[in-house]
């Protein structure tokens, strides 16, 4: 018998290996963290299964999403990046990344410091998915440091997703078997 998922994470296979593996488990490194801020960056207005499928010709792109790699980018990679069909063609999420890196150099102890720093503490599995937030005061807190630093297409509901996505919170709702699985921090 197939174990009970948030509702989300069931209409394709790329959907349940993210939501078992990977959704909500903590995640930690300056890198790491990175590649999720940029692409919940490129996310926005898209659906994740999108990004999720392309997330390894991203990888290619960004140079693996290591922070000096993709702060060194020129205008020249930025045109390279927007010929490149593997990948959301943007140019101001694309700009986006390379800023984003540039500002992540620049934050003391780290981004994964920076960013864990904003995490809540744990709190009880929402019921349902109705009543999991997109916004919380965390992540309104959060989006406004990072676009304090400098960051850009970090908004609080992008925030938010990457909380949920990095277990800094645990969104899973009560009936999944992933609920209360792993532990912040």
């Amino acid at each position: 018998m197939e174990p009970e998922r948030c509702g989300w994470a069931t209409s394709t296979p790329d959907y349940v290996a993210y939501h078992d593996e990977e959704w909500g488990v903590p995640l930690h490194g300056d890198d790491a963290l990175f590649e999720r801020v940029c692409l919940e960056a490129f996310q926005s207005g898209l659906s994740w299964i999108t990004i999720l499928r392309k997330r390894p010709a991203f990888r290619a792109a960004f140079a693996g999403f290591a922070i000096d790699a993709v702060a060194a980018f020129t205008d020249a990679d930025v045109e390279r990046l927007m010929g490149d069909p593997g990948i959301v063609r943007n140019r101001a999420k694309i700009e986006a990344a390379r800023r984003n890196a540039r500002a992540a150099q620049q934050v003391e102890g780290g981004l994964s410091q920076l960013l864990w720093s904003f995490a809540p503490p744990p709190r009880p599995n929402p019921p349902t998915a109705a009543d999991v937030p997109a916004v919380t005061p965390e992540s309104t807190a959060l989006a406004r440091e990072l676009k304090r630093r400098g960051f850009a297409f970090v908004g609080p509901t992008t925030a938010y997703a990457l909380m949920q996505a990095t277990g800094m919170v645990d969104d899973h709702v009560a009936t999944c078997f992933r609920a209360g699985a792993t532990t912040s921090g």
